[in-house]
């Protein structure tokens, strides 16, 4: 029996797709956040992913909103206020999130020697 080509291409593809979406520093950081408290506004956003400057996180939001994870919601308010929050969508990546959560976690130890 030999190798499926087509399927392993697909199975190729379908990681890129994956590894492309959530790729970069901070993807993985604002899902979290907003899977622990949303919606969040742009500004409490900035603060709890610390390190990211307002242009990034501009651009890692715009990005997911794009692919389908959150939603953008302009409030009317004085001033206006802009906030986030994840879709139904979103809560189908929680199992890899978590999944590399527990493998960053052993992989830490295993390379501290503990």
């Amino acid at each position: 029996m030999g190798i499926d080509t087509a399927a392993c291409k697909e199975s190729r593809m379908a990681m890129r797709d994956a590894v492309e979406l959530l790729s970069g520093k901070w993807k993985f950081s604002i899902l979290m956040e907003l899977a622990t408290i949303s919606p969040l506004r742009f500004k409490d956003l900035q603060e709890a992913v610390a390190g990211i400057s307002p242009k990034v996180l501009s651009n890692e939001l715009y990005d997911l909103e794009q692919n389908l994870l959150i939603t953008r919601t302009v409030n009317n308010t004085k001033p206006v206020t802009v906030s986030y929050a994840l879709t139904k969508y979103a809560y189908e990546v929680q199992p890899v999130l978590l999944s590399l959560i527990e493998f960053g976690s052993k992989h830490r130890k295993k390379i501290r020697g503990k």
